[in-house]
């Protein structure tokens, strides 16, 4: 399967050590904890809501890779079901703790990751694009973020934007963060 990661540009794709910043799935010396989008909108929606980019005028001075990581059907398949209330697992910061805590539950229990809706994209919001008489909306669909806990060296990926950023059609489908 292949899945997408933002990441800075001249970068690794993916975290080797636990100092990386905490996030919703992973606090403080918990890591690497590997996000994996299942579409690149899902992989920049990512960004953007984090960022608080909300305007297509702040969409100019950004400038990320975008990364296709294979990753083994089975691992993904594989990966635990968080246990959690879906506005929980599409809240904002204050729903981290709760993350967290399931996160470590499903690791303590031998996961070697999860997957779960992706909080950064609206419902229907993973849909993508057909050509058909021009360029037309796919059907809407949910996003989803697979997360892989520990280092992980058996990850293939390919760099497919090296400094770019995304459309502005991106940020209708963005979930705001709230605190």
């Amino acid at each position: 399967m292949i899945l997408y990661r933002h990441a800075p540009t001249g970068l690794p794709f993916i975290w080797e050590t636990a100092d990386q910043p905490e996030a919703r799935w992973h606090g403080p010396g918990e890591g690497p904890a590997h996000y994996l989008a299942d579409t690149p909108d899902g992989a920049w929606a990512e960004l953007l809501r984090h960022e608080e980019i909300t305007a297509p005028e702040e969409l100019i001075g950004v400038q990320r890779a975008i990364w296709a990581i294979e990753v083994l059907d089975d691992t993904v398949q594989a990966s635990a079901r968080p246990a959690l209330e879906e506005a929980v697992l599409l809240g904002g910061i204050e729903t981290y703790p709760a993350c967290r805590d399931e996160a470590r539950r499903l690791r303590d229990a031998g996961a070697a990751g999860l997957r779960a809706r992706s909080a950064a994209l609206m419902p229907g919001g993973a849909g993508g694009w057909r050509v058909d008489g021009g360029l037309q909306p796919a059907p809407p669909r949910n996003g989803a973020v697979i997360v892989l806990f520990g280092q992980r060296p058996d990850l293939v990926g390919w760099r497919v934007v090296d400094q770019g950023r995304p459309g502005p059609e991106v940020l209708e489908h963005v979930r705001p963060l709230t605190p």
